[in-house]
C-alpha cells in the first residue's frame, strides 16, 4: 500500500512538472527589438495617422534602415505608388452605366487632379535625390520645392474628394471612390510630415556644425 502511494505521488509531482513547462512555454516572451521597424515607429510619431503610417511603411524597413533621407523617399514612393492606383481605379469609374453627366465630370476632374498628384510627388522624390550633400542655402532651396510640390499634391486629393460632395452625387459611386482618396489623402499627408522631419533635422545638425 505504501509502495503504491508512493509510486501515485511521484506520477502527480511528474503531471505537476509538465503542466508547469507547459504554461511556462505558453507565456509570449517578449519581442525582440528590431532597431530599423523601432526607427519607423518613433517617426511615425509625429504624423497625423501614425497606425497607417507604419503599416505602409513597415515592409520596407529594412531598406530605410535609419536614415531620415530614405524614410521620407520611400513614404513618398508609397503616396505615388497609392495615388496612381486611386487614379486608375477612379478611370474605371467614368465608364458605368447609368452615371449622370454632372457625376461624369467630377470623375473627370478627380482624374486629373490625381494624375497632377502623381506628377507632383514623382518630383518630389527626384528633388530628394539630387540633394546629395546639399546644405545651408542648396538644402533648404531643394527642401522648399518638395515640400510645395507634396503640398500641392494634398490639395489635389482634397478637391478631387470636394467634387462628389453635394446631393448630386450618387452615394454609390460616392462611397466607391471616396474611402481610396481619403486613404491616399492620408497617406500623402503622413508623407509629408516625414519631408518636414527630415528638414528640421538637417538644419538643426547643420545648425550644430557651425561654430
Amino acid at each position: 500500500m505504501a509502495a503504491r502511494l508512493v509510486a501515485l505521488s511521484l506520477v502527480l509531482n511528474l503531471i505537476l512538472l509538465h503542466m508547469s513547462g507547459a504554461a511556462e512555454s505558453a507565456v509570449a516572451k517578449p519581442p525582440i527589438p528590431n532597431p530599423t521597424t523601432d526607427f519607423i515607429k518613433s517617426s511615425c510619431e509625429s504624423t497625423s495617422y501614425p497606425v497607417a503610417c507604419v503599416q505602409s511603411l513597415s515592409r520596407y524597413a529594412n531598406a530605410i534602415g535609419q536614415r531620415e533621407r530614405q524614410l521620407a523617399i520611400t513614404a513618398l514612393s508609397v503616396s505615388v505608388s497609392r495615388t496612381r492606383s486611386c487614379a486608375l481605379f477612379v478611370k474605371e469609374m467614368g465608364p458605368v452605366k447609368g452615371v449622370k453627366p454632372i457625376e461624369h465630370n467630377a470623375v473627370r476632374e478627380c482624374i486629373e487632379f490625381m494624375d497632377d498628384s502623381v506628377d507632383r510627388l514623382s518630383q518630389s522624390i527626384r528633388e530628394l535625390g539630387l540633394l546629395g550633400k546639399a546644405e545651408g542655402n542648396d538644402f533648404a532651396w531643394h527642401m522648399s520645392n518638395v515640400q510645395t510640390w507634396v503640398s500641392a499634391a494634398m490639395t489635389n486629393q482634397k478637391t478631387c474628394l470636394d467634387g462628389f460632395d453635394g446631393p448630386h452625387v450618387d452615394a454609390n459611386l460616392k462611397a466607391a471612390i471616396r474611402p481610396r482618396v481619403v486613404d491616399v489623402s492620408q497617406i500623402t499627408s503622413n508623407a509629408l510630415s516625414l519631408v518636414n522631419r527630415f528638414a528640421s533635422k538637417n538644419r538643426t545638425a547643420t545648425q550644430t556644425k557651425t561654430p
